[in-house]
C-alpha cells in the first residue's frame, strides 16, 4: 500500500519516497531545466495536497497545470511507469475541485487589490522607482491617509499624486521634499503599468484571501486554485509582485498555528527567477522574513525554477523538500549550477549526486524530503509517480463552462467602483471653480430688496450706496452669476466708490447739504471723464 493519509507519494526507485504533511509548511524547491518534467510534479504534488483537504494555490505558466480540473485518460507510458514503481494496484484517474484565476480577467475570475493594500513598497518595486521616487510615494500614501481619501484604484494614485504635484511646495514643509521631477517619474511609470495591464489588477472586489482557502463540500478536497499566468509572463515584474503582495497578504491576515498536522495552504510559485532578478537588499529581506515566518501560520511555499542558483541563498536554506530534476552542464556556469544543486541534498554514500543530475530522464529526480525530526533524508534517486488528472491543458470550451458554473462568479466578476480619491478631489476641484465664477452683484430693477434687510435702500432717493449703486451696481443685493464684463465693470465700480468715499470725507468738513452733494457728484464726473 503506497497511499497514506499522512503523507504525499511522491515515486520510488527502490523504495517509496514520501513528503511528509506535517513537514509539508517547512516549504520546498522543485528544479530543472525545461522538459524534464517539474510541471508534472507541480501537478502531482498539487492533487496529493488537495486529496488531504490542503488548497493550493499554483500559477499556471504554460497553460499545461489547467489539465488537473478534468479526470487523466489512460495512456500507455503513464501506466508504464506506475508499473515500474509498484502502483499499478492503487493508480486510479480523477480531477481535483479547481478554481481558476487570471490578473485580466480573460480565463478565469478576476484578482483584484486595492493600491492601499499594495503599499508603496510593493508599488515601487513594481513600477522599478528609485530611492527618492519611491520617498514622494510614500508622502503620497501618507497624505491619503491624513485627509481620508482612500486609493482604490490607478485613477485614485494618478489624482492624488496630481494634488501633491500642485501643492508640492506647502506639502515639502509638511511632509519632506516633494521634487517635481520625482512626481513626473511616477507618473510616467503609471502610464507603463496601465498599458502592461496593471490597471486591471488594481480595484474592487478585492480578493478574500478566505475564497483561495476552500475546500469542495462534497469531497472534502482541498481547492486547487490555478493562475492563468501565460500572458502575465509578458509583465515579469507584475507577476512577481502579484505573488510577493499574495504572500504578505496571507502572512497578515492568517493566525498563528506552529506546524499543524497538515498545511493550512501551499502555495507555488513558479518561475520563482523572476522575483529575485534585479530585486533591491530591502525586497528580499522582505521575501525571505515572509518565508522564515509564514511556516507558522500553516502555509507552505513551494518555488519552482530552473536552477537551485536563482534562489538566494538565505531563502534557499528555508526550503527544507527538495525535488531535482535533471541540468545539463554544457557551460561553466551550467557546471556550476549542477555542483550548488548537489551540495543542496544531504550526501548519498551509495550516490554521485552531481552526476545523477545530469544523468536523469525525464520524469524522473533526486527527492530528499523532511522526515519527522526535521531533519533531510538521504537523497535519492526517484522516478516521479504518474498523475491522476489530465496531462496537457484543458480546452477554452470546458474552461469557460466552469467559470460559468463557479460560485465565486457572483463575487469577482462584476466590478465596484466606489466613490475614492479620485471622485473626492475631482468634487473638490469642480467646487473651487464654480465659487471662482460666482460674485454677488445688485439686484434688478424690477426686483429691489425688501427695506427691512440689511443693506437695502430706498428705492427713489437717499443713501450715498444707493445713489453709487445706481450708477456703478455696486450696492448690496443678491448674488448672482456674472459674465467677464460684469466683473470687470464691478471691479471699476469699487474702485470708484473709493475715490468717492475719500472726496467725501474731504468735501464734508467744511460743508453742509446741497455744497456736499454737488461736490459728491463733480467728484463723480470728474472721474469718469478722467478714465
Amino acid at each position: 500500500m503506497l497511499l497514506r493519509d499522512d503523507a504525499i507519494f511522491l515515486g520510488a526507485s527502490g523504495q517509496p519516497e514520501y513528503l511528509l504533511l506535517k513537514r509539508a509548511n517547512r516549504h520546498g524547491l522543485v528544479t530543472g531545466a525545461t522538459g524534464t518534467g517539474k510541471t508534472v510534479t507541480l501537478q502531482i504534488l498539487a492533487e496529493g495536497f488537495s486529496h488531504a483537504g490542503v488548497p493550493v494555490f499554483c500559477a499556471d505558466v504554460k497553460g499545461d497545470l489547467s489539465g488537473i480540473a478534468e479526470t487523466g485518460a489512460p495512456k500507455d507510458f503513464l501506466e508504464k511507469r506506475a508499473g515500474k514503481i509498484g502502483f499499478a494496484d492503487e493508480y486510479a484517474f480523477s480531477c481535483a475541485p479547481t478554481a481558476f484565476w487570471d490578473l485580466f480577467g480573460e480565463q478565469g475570475h478576476p484578482i483584484r487589490t486595492t493600491v492601499s493594500e499594495m503599499g508603496p513598497l510593493l508599488l515601487s518595486r513594481l513600477m522599478d522607482l528609485s530611492d527618492a521616487q519611491e520617498g514622494v510615494l510614500n508622502i503620497v500614501f501618507r497624505l491619503a491617509d491624513d485627509q481620508g481619501l482612500l486609493l482604490l484604484d490607478l485613477k485614485d494614485l494618478r489624482a492624488l499624486i496630481a494634488h501633491v504635484s500642485e501643492k508640492a511646495d506647502e506639502l515639502s514643509r509638511l511632509y519632506g521634499n516633494v521634487s517635481k521631477a520625482s512626481v513626473g517619474a511616477i507618473q510616467r511609470q503609471l502610464l507603463v503599468l496601465e498599458e502592461q495591464g496593471g490597471d486591471s489588477f488594481f480595484g474592487e472586489p478585492a480578493l478574500a484571501i478566505a475564497d483561495l482557502m476552500k475546500t469542495d463540500p462534497a469531497s472534502g478536497r482541498g481547492v486547487v486554485n490555478v493562475l492563468a499566468a501565460d500572458k502575465l509572463m509578458s509583465s515579469p515584474r507584475l507577476y512577481a509582485t502579484f505573488l510577493l503582495w499574495l504572500l504578505s497578504e496571507l502572512f497578515e491576515e492568517l493566525p498563528e498555528v506552529g506546524d499543524p498536522d497538515r498545511p493550512k495552504l501551499v502555495f507555488f510559485f513558479d518561475e520563482a527567477h523572476l522575483l529575485f532578478d534585479e530585486a533591491p537588499k530591502a525586497l528580499v529581506n522582505k521575501v525571505e522574513q515572509v518565508v522564515r515566518l509564514i511556516r507558522s501560520k500553516g502555509v507552505g511555499v513551494y518555488f519552482v525554477t530552473q536552477n537551485p542558483l536563482d534562489v538566494p541563498e538565505a531563502v534557499l536554506g528555508q526550503l527544507g523538500n527538495r525535488v531535482q530534476h535533471a541540468l545539463r552542464a554544457f557551460t561553466p556556469k551550467d557546471q556550476k549550477a549542477v555542483k550548488a544543486a548537489a551540495d543542496t541534498f544531504r550526501p548519498n554514500p551509495d550516490l554521485d549526486t552531481a552526476q545523477a543530475i545530469t544523468e536523469l530522464g525525464v520524469g524522473e529526480a533526486l527527492v530528499s524530503t523532511l522526515d519527522l525530526e526535521g531533519v533531510p533524508s538521504m537523497v535519492q534517486r526517484t522516478l516521479i509517480r504518474p498523475p491522476e488528472g489530465r496531462l496537457g491543458p484543458i480546452t477554452p470550451e470546458e474552461r469557460k463552462a466552469m467559470l460559468a458554473a463557479s460560485p465565486l462568479a457572483a463575487a469577482y466578476d462584476t466590478p465596484v467602483d466606489r466613490e475614492s480619491a479620485y471622485e473626492m478631489l475631482t468634487g473638490k476641484a469642480e467646487e473651487k471653480m464654480q465659487t471662482a465664477e460666482e460674485g454677488t452683484v445688485a439686484p434688478e430693477p424690477d426686483q429691489p430688496l425688501p427695506k427691512d434687510q440689511p443693506g437695502a435702500q430706498e428705492e427713489s432717493g437717499g443713501g450715498i450706496g444707493g445713489f453709487l449703486g445706481s450708477i456703478f451696481g455696486t450696492g448690496s443685493g443678491r448674488s448672482r452669476r456674472l459674465s467677464s464684463s460684469q466683473r470687470v465693470a464691478r471691479s471699476v465700480a469699487r474702485s470708484l466708490s473709493n475715490q468717492v468715499a475719500g472726496e467725501i470725507g474731504r468735501q464734508v468738513g467744511g460743508r453742509s447739504g446741497s455744497t456736499v452733494s454737488k461736490a459728491v457728484v463733480r467728484g463723480v464726473l470728474g472721474s469718469l471723464l478722467r478714465r
